[in-house]
């Protein structure tokens, strides 16, 4: 006779003595077993824009190069200034202008006409603000005490030499090429975008522009994995898709391991009579591990292909995304030479309420309204609107939780990952 199990109506159910692996065990495994894969060579700065420094940035100028005025007016020695009452001042013939600084010394008692980012002159080291003086060409006159120094930059003021301005692994901003270019830097060591292949599994997906047959569905991850890579400034590599037959999943991997850094896939990572990605990676190539505990995703495998570190994501479009941005994009800024990175996140009012069982970390589809932070009615996977709805996730923890309304939660923007 057949005697069926207790009903437990838990999918996150697994086997006596074999428990889910931690998100944080899995980010340790991750910066562990990784290493940059990245090649680097010499590009003009220009060329460095969203690329990763492969070496340490140390200045070899100051900036500014030289002491300079702040504002157009008049150049002298701030002795003359630190009394109360009118200040007289001789006014020498010349200026000092950017790019045309004075040439000579500017006597005591003495002033000059100076420009903004002029070269403060030799005997002077403070500037009055032409507005704040009268003069008839000859002399000029104005009401101290001005601080000795006021007006000025001072050399070395924001950059000196050999001074640190990046360490290896740091995004070039734009901001950071006004950095750079200001000291001189023409060339920097740079690690080369890395090269991402995208590969989906599956005889229910089609492509865009085809009929599907009875029980199809249009492929919604692989232009959704493509587009989250290059819009981190990964090369994306379109790897096609590939039926449910070892074979031609074997095949297609290879291609990718010709190909790319790294690969992701999607569908084909849990233990189904068609998920042969998994199986695969364990009889062929290295499967490390899967069954992570989170929602969405769980159903992860993490393993090598002839070497090349192959990231089995979840079929469903919310749990590819999420486990993409939760671990895939901090594992692929520290193959591209950007070492790992945690998102920062920012404590707001939940504006729903939720309770939560303990042993699996969940992420929310969220976003930000009137001050606080909502979630999407729906935690389906195959709720694809909820990302474009979403403007980040919620992040709640492994241990149990009963959330209220006004409860302080940790909102993680799309952007941070």
């Amino acid at each position: 006779m057949l005697k069926p199990p207790p009903l437990k109506d838990d999918c996150f159910a697994l086997p006596p003595g074999v428990d889910w692996i931690p998100v944080d065990q899995v980010f340790q495994y991750l910066q562990n077993a990784l290493t940059p894969r990245a090649l680097h060579d010499e590009r003009p700065v220009q060329q460095a824009l969203g690329l990763f420094l492969a070496q340490e940035i140390i200045s070899e100028r100051s900036s500014p190069p030289h002491r300079n005025s702040a504002i157009d007016g008049y150049a002298f020695d701030g002795r003359a200034s630190s009394s109360h009452g009118i200040i007289r001042l001789k006014l020498l013939e010349g200026r000092s202008a950017a790019g045309h600084a004075f040439v000579g010394y500017v006597p005591q008692g003495t002033a000059i006409r100076i420009l903004t980012g002029a070269v403060v002159p030799e005997g002077t080291d403070t500037v009055v603000l032409q507005e704040d003086v009268e003069t008839d060409g000859h002399e000029l006159v104005f009401h101290g005490p001005l601080k000795p120094g006021k007006n000025t930059r001072e050399a070395g003021e924001d950059i000196k030499v050999g001074q640190s301005l990046f360490e290896a692994g740091h995004r070039v901003s734009p901001a950071d090429l006004a950095t750079l270019t200001s000291v001189g830097v023409s060339d920097v060591s740079v690690f080369r975008p890395l090269r991402v292949g995208v590969m989906s599994t599956g005889d229910e997906i089609c492509e865009g522009g085809e009929i599907p047959a009875e029980g199809q569905i249009f492929d919604a991850n692989r232009p959704m994995l493509l587009g989250q890579l290059r819009q981190k400034g990964y090369e994306a590599i379109d790897l096609g898709k590939a039926p449910d037959d070892p074979q031609k999943v074997s095949e297609t991997l290879n291609r990718g391991a010709e190909l790319c850094d790294a690969i992701l896939t999607t569908g084909g990572a849990s233990a189904g009579d068609e998920d042969h990605l998994a199986s695969l990676l364990r009889d062929k190539g290295s499967l490390e591990m899967w069954r992570i505990a989170v929602k969405p995703g769980r159903p992860m495998a993490l393993g090598l292909w002839s070497g090349v570190p192959v990231f089995g994501l979840p079929g469903n479009p919310v749990a590819a995304l999420v486990c993409t941005l939760v671990f895939v994009l901090p594992s692929l800024r520290l193959m591209g030479g950007g070492g790992w990175h945690t998102p920062n996140g920012y404590m707001l009012p939940a504006h729903f309420t939720k309770k939560k069982k303990p042993g699996r970390r969940e992420y929310l589809r969220a976003r930000v309204r009137e001050g606080g932070v909502e979630v999407f009615p729906s935690e389906g996977s195959g709720r694809v609107t909820g990302l474009s709805w979403a403007e980040g996730l919620v992040e709640i923890q492994d241990h149990a939780y009963d959330i209220a309304q006004g409860d302080l939660v940790k909102f993680i923007p799309y952007e941070q990952f």
